[in-house]
């Protein structure tokens, strides 16, 4: 496993031959790169920079980033302010609603993006570019070495995805007969033009490229701007586009805080028409502040309360226990996919189910960083949450509920061990307590609740009153029990089957949330369509005027 520099000066108390053998070599700083992330520290920060108008540029004023694990100050983020968006501004004028490529104009650029998507793909599928990236992600949003790893080569599948003609199909649409000779309706996905995207901290790679390379294959300039706190890895990946092709005018990449954001995209302002789209990533309450500043301009994915119901059918139990522990803990539960509450029939119950959970979360160590810092979340509100928990009849804590020790995991940050807390379903299903239940907190916790045959129903009526709808799983080779679950609920991605799942969504396969119209989709072409692209129908009507051709009478 490997273990950044930073990491490696939290785990004092580890046997120091122990941790050399489990620790790899030195990253190998790609080209294009201007940082180390192994070497990064309070002593030697990096620096950041805004990329407007084709140039690498600094600020006035600069932001101090904490290292997550220790407090170190060990990047320098430049802190834009409100007198230095004109630029941004001017460039996201010069681009027009038409776009900077469309299927009829500029088409060569389909093929230019298929080929810079190619060459990046297979850049960041190199060995020594997959641990760069890893490791930066790892410096940002501490999560295993597997799980960074893993981000990287998702993001380097989709490039390899839609490489090649991928970017010209995506635009192309299909003809329809028209009503007569020489009439021909051709319908084409047209660019919105100038475009803005606020990426989130939990996926500091994945993410903001997969809306990023849908925005610019599709003919969109948009300006970027991620979570402060992990905006290094996107400018490094910024530089890796340009080096394998990209104009570097084609986009803006901003460093700045939510404020000065907001002003850029005028929602303080009110002259919100700046951005024709504005695709956010993030919690439900900016996204709901957002949608009413910019009048609905925006394509949201909004967190998401994500359940699984385990069946009554018990089968490979190891296996069924393993991935629920997965979909609650890895990343320390930071995945608006992640497993919130797990409906649980009772025959699991009785197989031990609870009891293999509570072995899997103790496996658990910040010294491999299967369990790390909560980025959103101190410890006073997680402890204050699962207490308010405790408080309904009947509540129990299956396991956790600790804090983390041994550790220099500033107090900003959350530190504490995997959590559940079971709820009858009863009590949970009650008004009082139901929005409590299915409130989702973001870090490595989950709720337990219980049913039989004869309470399926109800499992139902939660599913069905819960506010967010992004991934599920119902978790049984029975296809009747299949059937009833999925017929009555709704969501975006929805895995079935013994090995059911709620995280990791397969390549080229939709991820967003559903029942919401301002829903918006990574992974797919439909997804890439749906968020950077409108509708343009053509009707082309250029046959020979009939020879019987008289003046209508006037009306």
């Amino acid at each position: 496993m490997n273990f950044p520099l930073s990491v490696r000066r939290v785990l004092t108390r580890l046997d120091s031959r122990a941790l050399q053998t489990s620790t790899r070599g030195m990253a190998t700083v790609p080209p294009y790169g201007t940082l180390d992330p192994d070497t990064m520290s309070g002593s030697n920060p990096c620096k950041l920079y805004n990329l407007v108008g084709g140039e690498w540029k600094g600020t006035s004023e600069y932001l101090d980033i904490q290292d997550p694990l220790n407090g170190e100050n060990f990047i320098q983020m430049p802190y834009t302010n409100s007198n230095e968006l004109e630029p941004f501004r001017n460039n996201a004028k010069s681009c027009p609603k038409t776009g900077l490529h469309n299927p009829l104009k500029n088409p060569e650029r389909y093929v230019m993006y298929g080929e810079i998507m190619h060459q990046a793909g297979h850049e960041l599928s190199r060995p020594e570019t997959m641990d760069f990236f890893a490791k930066c992600i790892q410096r940002t949003m501490p999560k295993s070495y597997h799980q960074s790893w893993y981000e990287v080569k998702v993001t380097a599948d989709f490039l390899k995805n839609f490489g090649g003609d991928n970017p010209r199909f995506n635009a192309g649409g299909q003809q329809v007969a028209g009503d007569r000779e020489g009439q021909r309706s051709t319908n084409w996905r047209w660019p919105f033009g100038p475009v803005c995207i606020v990426a989130p901290f939990n996926f500091p790679l994945e993410i903001p490229t997969l809306q990023l390379g849908g925005a610019l294959m599709m003919g969109n300039r948009p300006t970027l701007k991620c979570a402060e706190s992990v905006s290094m890895v996107m400018e490094q990946f910024v530089r890796l586009l340009i080096h394998c092709g990209m104009p570097a005018t084609d986009m803006d990449l901003l460093h700045a805080d939510g404020k000065v954001t907001g002003e850029l995209i005028g929602t303080a302002s009110g002259n919100n028409d700046l951005f024709r789209v504005t695709q956010f990533t993030g919690s439900s309450e900016v996204a709901e502040l957002l949608s009413e500043q910019t009048h609905g301009k925006v394509r949201l994915e909004d967190a998401g309360f994500d359940w699984k119901i385990l069946g009554p059918d018990v089968q490979d139990f190891d296996y069924v226990a393993w991935q629920a522990d997965q979909d609650a803990y890895a990343a320390s539960g930071q995945k608006c996919s992640a497993q919130s509450i797990m409906f649980t029939h009772e025959n699991w119950a009785k197989a031990g189910i609870y009891e293999k959970l509570s072995e899997l979360a103790g496996r658990r160590k910040l010294s491999d960083l299967t369990i790390g810092p909560v980025m959103t979340h101190t410890n006073e509100s997680i402890l204050a949450h699962i207490n308010r928990l405790l408080e309904i009849p009947g509540a129990k804590l299956a396991f956790g509920g600790k804090l983390l020790e041994n550790h220099t995991i500033p107090d900003k940050f959350g530190s504490i061990e995997p959590t559940a807390v079971f709820v009858p379903l009863d009590e949970l299903l009650k008004k009082e307590h139901f929005n409590a239940c299915c409130t989702e907190i973001f870090g490595p916790f989950q709720v337990f609740t219980e049913f039989n045959d004869d309470t399926e129903h109800k499992v139902l009526e939660a599913c069905e009153t819960m506010s967010h709808h992004l991934t599920a799983a119902v978790v049984s080779n029975e296809p009747r029990f299949q059937g009833r679950m999925l017929k009555s609920t709704v969501n975006g991605t929805t895995y079935a089957g013994i090995k059911a799942r709620t995280t990791g969504a397969p390549q080229n396969h939709w991820f967003g949330p559903a029942g919401d119209p301002r829903g918006a989709g990574i992974g797919s072409p439909y997804a890439i369509q749906l968020v950077w692209s409108s509708h343009r129908e053509i009707i082309y009507d250029d046959g020979e005027v009939p020879s019987d051709w008289t003046l209508p009478e006037a009306s």
